[in-house]
């Protein structure tokens, strides 16, 4: 790392209608360094870097990057084509991949001129060997992406920025699903990228990643900068106070003795249309005063699990039972009859009606509910006054409970959806994925809630990419692989870690 400005932010801020996204923001990043920028959900994390990336046009404020001779240039604003050019490059945190096509066509896609009328995809495939050579990034060039592990899928789309020349690279949580062991290998490979000029911002909510990781951290609070420091100088305490203003609680998971069975699956398979949501021959029971957690890798048979809990998908063969009856037949409405609650995992497409206002939403499985509606018609007032206690309980933020869902944050779509399903008290809990998304303090919350619903008797089944998690909450844990449940022999992270990569127990 050098003291060599590549990047500045001067003053950056965006408002979004009456909501004040970003305040008056300024960073700067050094030649080679990694810069962590952290903040709770709704802190202005992504708009601060969409505006840097061009996505977003800032109400005010300057951005100035580096020429390959060093000299801070102003960046032409609201045009992603003139950061591309600049050197600046945005690693998002869902992949934006062709499936059907080979990763050196997604690496080099949309790079070369469109009325080329043939392409040269032998020097194309040379500066990609070249760039995995340098930077220890590597990945099978002529697999279908689709066909890739989730590793090699994240490598894939970084190689891709570095393919362009980015000399600034932002990566927007790069590890939220990835094994342990994959994390420390990317980290490697971009820490030694640093060593030949490589700037790197780092959005992420896993402080213990933020630590090992970054040079430098700085942190957001509603939408204004509160904090900057060198990671030598800080600790976990610190940042979190920063965050969120006071220090986050910690979440203990105290022993508890199993109670009756809840849920059970005996031998069921589901014929899925990928890997991802097929399951083969699967046997396994979920207790009262139990959590159980299902850690993998993403793509080996969490959606077929979660889609049959949420009866989305009908077994193939096996039988599925819950308090001990068996439901021949699941669907969603069975399913929520049955006393299930569910956590999906994607909150924007599965989690709620977009159109429909938050308050709507939060009653959304309860139509049948006589304080919801009586003789066919909705209690307008009731549900309002419902939304308003629910959102000031688990401090859903926004426009209102009277605006459409689509407007609200990630994070606090997420918090709508804990509100909804914690409220019901249901028998047994579907968590998958909880807390992929938010911030320590909002994560802490879910766990807390989920040993709290445990601790009054529910069954809840955790399924989550992040290990970490796992291994704090669960009480007993199985790792799915290829469509299949293996009970982990004990609680080693490095071993859990393994056998989610693919290694045996």
């Amino acid at each position: 790392m050098t003291d060599t400005k590549v990047l500045k932010l001067n003053g950056l801020s965006k408002r979004f209608g009456p909501v004040v996204a970003n305040d008056d923001v300024s960073l700067s990043l050094n030649r080679g360094e990694v810069l962590a920028l952290l903040g709770e959900n709704g802190a202005g994390k992504t708009t601060l870097m969409n505006m840097l990336f061009g996505h977003y046009l800032p109400d005010a404020g300057s951005v100035e990057v580096a020429d390959t001779q060093g000299s801070l240039q102003a960046l032409q604003l609201g045009h992603p084509q003139a950061a591309l050019a600049a050197g600046v490059g945005m690693v998002h945190q869902h992949f934006a991949l062709a499936e059907n096509i080979n990763a050196l066509d997604n690496i080099t896609l949309g790079s070369e001129p469109m009325l080329s009328l043939r392409r040269n995809r032998q020097a194309a495939r040379a500066k990609v060997e070249e760039l995995m050579a340098r930077s220890g990034l590597t990945a099978p060039l002529d697999v279908p992406v689709g066909r890739l592990s989730v590793g090699e899928r994240q490598r894939v789309e970084i190689l891709k920025a570095l393919y362009r020349d980015a000399r600034i690279l932002v990566l927007d949580e790069p590890t939220a699903v990835l094994t342990p062991q994959e994390a420390d290998t990317l980290f490697a490979s971009i820490k030694a990228m640093t060593k030949d000029g490589l700037s790197v911002i780092f959005i992420s909510h896993k402080l213990r990643e933020v630590l090992a990781f970054s040079d430098r951290i700085a942190v957001l609070r509603h939408g204004k900068k509160v904090g900057e420091m060198p990671t030598s100088d800080a600790d976990e305490n610190m940042i979190a106070t920063l965050m969120v203003g006071a220090e986050t609680p910690k979440v203990t998971r105290q022993a508890a003795t199993p109670g009756t069975p809840l849920f059970s699956l005996k031998n069921v398979s589901v014929s899925g249309r990928s890997k991802r949501d097929t399951l083969n021959d699967v046997s396994v029971t979920v207790h009262a005063n139990e959590i159980l957690g299902i850690a993998g890798v993403s793509g080996n048979g969490q959606t077929g699990f979660a889609n049959l809990v949420s009866g989305l998908a009908v077994p193939s063969n096996g039988t599925l039972h819950v308090h001990g009856e068996q439901i021949a037949h699941p669907t969603p409405a069975a399913m929520i009859e049955a006393g299930i609650g569910r956590i999906p995992e994607d909150r924007h497409h599965e989690g709620i009606v977009g159109a429909m206002s938050v308050a709507e939403n939060m009653v959304i499985e309860r139509l049948h509910d006589p304080e919801v509606q009586s003789r066919g018609l909705m209690r307008r007032e009731a549900i309002q006054a419902n939304a308003e206690r629910l959102a000031r309980s688990y401090d859903v933020r926004g426009p209102g409970t009277d605006a459409p869902a689509r407007l609200l944050s990630g994070g606090n779509i997420q918090k709508l959806i804990l509100a909804r399903v914690f409220e019901r008290s249901p028998r047994v809990i579907l968590a998958n994925q909880p807390t992929r998304g938010l911030d320590m303090g909002a994560a802490a919350e879910v766990g807390r809630r989920l040993l709290e619903a445990r601790n009054r008797g529910a069954g809840v089944i955790l399924i989550s990419e992040d290990l970490d998690e796992v291994l704090g909450l669960a009480d007993r844990i199985m790792v799915i692989r290829d469509g299949a449940l293996i009970e982990a022999p004990n609680r080693n992270r490095t071993q859990v870690g393994l056998m989610m990569a693919g290694e045996p127990a």
